[in-house]
């Protein structure tokens, strides 16, 4: 860890995630911005004049000048990215998925162990501040549906619907529950690419708790939303727009009241939470070990759909 006062980052990949690791990570107080990986010349460019950063030739180059780096690189490419720079001392926040497949996933967890560094994972609705509330809230869930819709996006079907989409509801429940499954059935269909667009996993759990997930990429609208079903009580909240209700038993009646929600960023709370989880030598919320869970369940999803 350098002695500079702020934690020295660097984004590798600036598409249209990547642009916004770049954004944040010049903008926090607790972190300098000093460059990126980007093979786009013209976008290298306007991302460097933007920030007011260096364009670095290789992965390599630019973590010899960082404490940590965003892997924001497509998915299919994240272990040969990642597993160099922990072995070079860098601190990773790995964009979701963790990577394509778990033989990866244990690559990148042996390095990161190895080396002695912190690998965060993407999940970026951990660090809503709807997760926040629930984290608190839920205490025995008896059953949760979720339902993730997005408008159809050509650029985005390289994969299917499960690993682009669903996992994110995955990791969000399996922290809230917080049990081993104990069934797994789903079912899917292709629409407009050659992977599933639309997916419905149902999770049975061994604590008696059961998930439902609906998900689409073919929806006319955007929806992120939970619900959790307690006894006596259940929360109905909207990961996009950061709102929700909660509805409780009093004798016989069912007494309703909104959720008082601080709104912020996730991106930015999340990038801030790593670079904190950095400083502190801690242990980030969204570990390597989680994204290894939620990748695993997602592959299960993704083979039971393709009847493997």
């Amino acid at each position: 860890m350098a002695d500079s006062k702020n934690l020295r980052c660097g984004v590798i990949g600036t598409g249209y995630l990547g642009q916004h690791h770049a954004r944040i990570y010049s903008a926090l107080e607790s972190t300098e911005l000093v460059g990126i990986v980007e093979a786009d010349d013209a976008r290298a460019r306007e991302i460097c004049e933007l920030y007011d950063c260096r364009r670095f030739a290789t992965a390599a180059e630019l973590a010899a000048e960082c404490d940590a780096v965003s892997v924001v690189v497509p998915t299919d490419k994240h272990c040969e990215v990642s597993v160099p720079l922990l072995e070079g001392g860098c601190h990773l926040l790995i964009e979701k998925p963790l990577c394509t497949n778990l033989d990866e996933a244990e690559a990148i967890l042996t390095a990161a162990r190895n080396a002695g560094r912190i690998v965060q994972v993407g999940h970026i609705e951990h660090y809503n501040p709807v997760m926040g509330y629930l984290e608190n809230a839920v205490t025995e869930p008896k059953f949760i549906t979720a339902d993730r819709l997005a408008p159809f996006n050509p650029g985005g079907t390289e994969g299917g619907v499960v690993l682009d989409l669903m996992i994110h509801d995955i990791g969000v429940i399996l922290a809230l529950v917080r049990s081993p499954i104990e069934r797994i059935e789903a079912v899917g269909v292709n629409v407009l690419s050659p992977s599933e667009d639309i997916a419905n996993a149902r999770i049975s759990f061994e604590s008696g708790c059961v998930a439902n997930i609906n998900t689409s990429r073919v929806s006319q609208k955007k929806v992120r939303e939970i619900r959790v079903f307690q006894t006596a009580n259940y929360l109905s909240l909207d990961f996009m727009n950061q709102g929700g209700h909660f509805l409780r038993k009093e004798g016989a009646e069912l007494v309703r009241e909104d959720i008082p929600i601080e709104k912020d960023e996730p991106l930015k709370l999340e990038l801030a939470s790593f670079a904190r989880v950095v400083r502190e030598t801690g242990q980030p919320k969204v570990g390597a070990e989680l994204g290894r869970t939620a990748l695993d369940v997602a592959i299960q999803i993704t083979e039971m759909i393709q009847g493997r």
